[in-house]
């Protein structure tokens, strides 16, 4: 009886969380699951079922294969380059300072000026960085460009530069979050471990890749994972910055960009959520490959 109670109390608790999660976010998925399978266009009262059509129109589609290129360049780049930048900088404001148990001089006023970006909203940093990258000599970077004698650079409207462009303001967005959350992982890091390695004559690179490394395990998988779930995204961040300027040649094209033009700007609605529903399943098969590989090499180890 006494359990019972507990499951209706715990029951009374969940009911409503879980239906607003249901309404607001199992239903749409399950409308887009729906609406992938129609030829709807976005406005007519008429729905027609096209079955799988819609699939296997994007295995012809150019624009969504350039898309999932884009997309494989951002997998490997941002994860990696975001990482890589977020651990150096970690370790320096926790154990870079004087024998390797404690931060650099200054540690907290420089968590804080990394953390900034995360504070400003994604359209905020769209629209900084379009001043930066403008391509005559009013931009910040091409202003000092020309005072060195150099000519501007389209560093948003020439194909080979436009998403690394782009990719840099993302890794300048992300590292202060990552920086963080690696800080947070070295904290708890008992000091002991660092102070008798700092004893037996460790360095700090040594002390770096034999302690702290194999310790962040679990939290630089977590970063990956959400490294690689953003690359996948991009949307207001390459609409604000590459959209305007027409997407050269296809080198800032997208999958949740192409899904908006395709559902709101040709009215494809149908097609456009066959796009989506492709895109939930790569998101979703990134994290479930991820997380089955670094569990399979923590228990071969």
């Amino acid at each position: 009886m006494r359990r019972l109670r507990t499951y209706g109390f715990v029951a009374g608790f969940l009911v409503v969380p879980l239906t607003l999660y249901s309404v607001f976010v199992i239903s749409p998925y399950v409308q887009a699951f729906q609406l992938s399978l129609t030829s709807w266009n976005g406005y007519s009262s008429i729905v027609r079922y096209v079955g799988l059509d819609n699939f296997g129109r994007l295995f012809d589609d150019e624009v969504f294969w350039q898309a999932l290129r884009n997309h494989a360049t951002l997998l490997v780049v941002l994860p990696l380059a975001t990482i890589v930048i977020a651990l150096f900088l970690s370790f320096l404001l926790n154990l870079g300072g004087g024998g390797g148990v404690r931060g650099v001089w200054g540690s907290k006023f420089y968590r804080v000026v990394f953390f900034f970006p995360q504070v400003l909203a994604v359209a905020v940093v769209g629209v900084l960085f379009q001043a930066v990258y403008r391509p005559d000599e009013d931009g910040v970077i091409n202003g000092v460009l020309a005072r060195l004698g150099i000519e501007p650079v389209g560093w948003l409207i020439e194909p080979g530069l436009a998403l690394w462009s782009v990719i840099a303001v993302m890794i300048w967005q992300g590292v202060g979050f990552y920086v963080v959350l690696f800080s947070a992982g070295m904290a708890a890091i008992p000091k002991d471990y660092f102070e008798a390695a700092a004893l037996d004559g460790a360095g700090r690179v040594r002390l770096f890749f034999s302690i702290t490394l194999p310790l962040l395990r679990d939290t630089i998988q977590v970063g990956w994972i959400y490294l690689g779930i953003a690359a996948f995204d991009g949307f207001a961040l390459i609409q604000v910055l590459a959209g305007d300027k027409g997407e050269p040649d296809g080198a800032t094209t997208i999958l949740p960009v192409t899904i908006y033009k395709t559902a709101f700007s040709y009215q494809k609605v149908g097609y456009a959520s066959a796009m989506g529903v492709a895109l939930f399943f790569l998101t979703v098969t990134f994290a479930v490959l991820t997380l089955r590989t670094t569990r399979r090499e923590r228990v071969e180890l």
